[in-house]
């Protein structure tokens, strides 16, 4: 037997129903489905020998270091719960199935890279590949796999057919093994940027793993913010000029005439006395309160400019990334309906 012809072929399952990758990468599980036997298995490891044991239980069926590809399926392998005893994990590949890997998902800077990030490293670059598995795995970090518990698993996204972690959970689990500001900025910052994600899912997902404690990490998450409401405006200008609502005035404060201040508008129509407010709220940890005084505020403002006849449409950043045509035909029948209402208060528009 050689590495050319891993498997006898008196196997009793044939590997032609296997993808290539999984001619290369297999699991003692699945090598004793086809007849190879742990003695054989270790004759096949030996010095200099035709395969390699990468991971426990897992074999690389050439000599040579692995592919990005192998080395992927191989940390999946390991931590992957196996069905039942001597089933292989996946499915027949050329039945048309995705490999499948029960309670295994790759998280942290190797599921960004695979997201398409540019500010990760390249697969090749990594000595280990994050893991997700739930908190009661008795599994432990080896060689190129480091393994991660966690009280629940995010649901995976298919990325070259294996499962990975949204890119705010990766974010999160990124983020919490790097101490250098600038990296962890420029990952926010290309999260955001690069259309991912908003700003608010990924600060939910720090304040989750209780990352926001650290001076670097809340740095970060500022810049982050300040970059998501700049991309939020830039997508409001788009929504008025693209599908053509008439022009408003930008980024004003109301006053009632010599009184007291009713707060900023990113967008308002004065003749029709409709506002559009972009809601950037996002949650940090131990700001509980501060959280809620904001929400209050929201609340009040709304309510007072109501109270005056002032219609308030509120919108989120993500609505505008996934909705852009519905919130502009939100704004257009605020400002249909504004002939069928009672003339607003007089208030004094200034620039914010």
């Amino acid at each position: 037997m050689n590495h050319n012809t891993p498997l006898p072929p008196a196997s009793p399952r044939p590997l032609r129903h296997l993808s290539e990758v999984h001619r290369r990468v297999m699991t003692t599980a699945q090598l004793k489905s086809h007849g190879i036997s742990p003695a054989e298995m270790n004759e096949q490891c030996r010095t200099g020998g035709p395969w390699q044991q990468l991971l426990p239980g897992v074999f690389l069926l050439h000599p040579g270091p692995p592919t990005s590809e192998e080395r992927l399926h191989a940390v999946l392998m390991y931590a992957a719960r196996e069905r039942s005893p001597g089933v292989p994990s996946q499915p027949n590949a050329g039945e048309g199935h995705a490999p499948a890997y029960p309670d295994a998902v790759i998280t942290g800077l190797a599921a960004l890279t695979l997201h398409g990030f540019s500010a990760t490293p390249p697969l090749t670059a990594l000595d280990q590949i994050d893991v997700l598995v739930p908190r009661m795995r008795r599994l432990r970090s080896t060689g190129c796999a480091r393994i991660l518990r966690t009280p629940a698993l995010p649901t995976p996204q298919q990325v070259t057919g294996l499962p990975v972690a949204p890119v705010p959970r990766a974010l999160a689990d990124a983020v919490a093994e790097l101490t250098d500001a600038s990296a962890v900025r420029r990952l926010l910052t290309e999260a955001v940027r690069g259309g991912h994600c908003e700003p608010a899912s990924v600060v939910r997902e720090l304040n989750q793993a209780k990352l926001l404690s650290r001076p670097h990490v809340v740095d970060a998450v500022d810049s982050l913010l300040a970059e998501g409401r700049a991309i939020a405006e830039d997508r409001l200008y788009e929504m008025v000029h693209v599908h053509g609502l008439p022009d408003p005035v930008w980024n004003v404060d109301l006053r009632l005439p010599g009184g007291p201040h009713l707060g900023g508008l990113d967008a308002y129509w004065p003749e029709q006395a409709v506002a559009v407010e972009l809601d950037t709220r996002a949650p940090r940890q131990g700001h509980r309160q501060d959280d809620d005084a904001l929400w209050s505020e929201y609340a009040r403002k709304r309510e007072h400019l109501e109270r005056l006849g002032i219609t308030v449409v509120y919108i989120t950043p993500k609505k505008l990334r996934d909705a852009l045509e519905q919130q502009a035909a939100v704004v257009r029948t605020a400002l249909m309906a504004a002939a069928d209402r009672d003339p607003a208060a007089y208030v004094v528009v200034l620039p914010r």
